[in-house]
């Protein structure tokens, strides 16, 4: 940014105002060009040390119950095989989704210590809002694995705002910091969202099954939204997958049911329409391809966006 502002440069102008200034300071999530060193040493410490927590929560209660709580306690997918539902998903396809996503948010940490400080900016934007989706899923498993799962819907409310707070305000993030940070986790919130909703309410009647045959149209909606929009494949291919363990995990428990039909046309539509949107930046045809950094004249510009 020029340091001299002019009539035209109104963003300038705001930037260098002491409110505004003030307010980025107190507020962690707010969007900044520059970091100094001691906020991107506290970034480096916050994702390390949450990301493992989450990961070793993750791992310890996949396959180890809790040992303690008066509700009923079990494994993050006991609890789905115990309270099957018209939204349960197959852990098989799930577990490789969130170890996919684990090792890709290795390499968006690695883009903290990198040379490049257009790079460690662009991590450390959405530093604040990757921590406190870690926090928030540690606080979920826990409430999961107890049954209380009011509570755990609650957070998965939370970070879903938190996640689409994260979108919305960084739509312009390179695609490697894009998807293990903001699209993979928001995608799996949002499925979560009707997984766990289910649950809470005991959807195991025929009338709940109807209600639960309209709402799974939510998740292909919510995917063109994106690829309409902001011509996000991530999100369509990643609520494809998502689609397509609901699809499975609904044949293999009612076969005779519209559940896993629906399903797998949502992943299926999903899928090719993301096809549609994703081949022609793989093929270079892209004008403005996503995972490079943009200009500031660009940095606000929709995710995918042709000119």
């Amino acid at each position: 940014m020029p340091e001299n502002g002019t009539a035209d440069s109104g963003r300038g102008l705001r930037r260098r105002s002491p409110l505004s200034n003030s307010e980025n300071t107190v507020n962690p999530f707010s969007r900044h060009d520059e970091f100094s060193r001691e906020s991107i040493l506290l970034y480096k410490i916050g994702t390390a040390v949450t990301w493992l927590i989450l990961v070793i929560t993750s791992l310890y209660y996949t396959f180890e119950a809790p040992h303690e709580g008066k509700h009923p306690r079990r494994t993050i997918w006991g609890q789905n095989s115990a309270h099957p539902s018209p939204f349960s998903m197959n852990s098989i396809i799930v577990s490789i989704y969130w170890i996919v996503l684990f090792i890709l948010q290795l390499g968006y940490s690695w883009h903290l210590y990198s040379s490049n400080s257009v790079y460690v900016a662009a991590a450390a934007n959405v530093g604040s809002h990757f921590i406190a989706n870690n926090l928030l899923l540690f606080g979920f498993i826990h409430l999961w694995c107890r049954s209380h799962f009011w509570l755990a819907e609650l957070l998965l409310i939370i970070n879903f705002f938190n996640l689409s707070a994260a979108y919305f305000r960084h739509s312009a993030t390179p695609r490697f910091i894009h998807i293990p940070v903001v699209s993979g986790p928001l995608a799996w919130n949002f499925v979560a969202l009707y997984w766990v909703g289910a649950v809470m309410v005991h959807a195991h009647n025929l009338p709940a099954r109807i209600v639960a045959n309209i709402f799974i149209w939510g998740i292909l909606v919510y995917g063109v939204f994106f690829l309409a929009a902001f011509k996000d494949y991530t999100m369509g291919f990643e609520l494809s997958i998502l689609a397509a363990a609901i699809g499975v995990s609904q044949f293999l428990t009612k076969i005779v049911a519209f559940q896993w039909i629906f399903a797998f046309v949502i992943m299926a539509v999903l899928f090719v329409l993301s096809l549609a949107v994703g081949v022609p930046g793989l093929l270079g045809r892209d004008p403005f391809a996503r995972g490079e950094i943009v200009s500031e004249d660009r940095e606000r510009a929709p995710l995918l966006a042709d000119e």
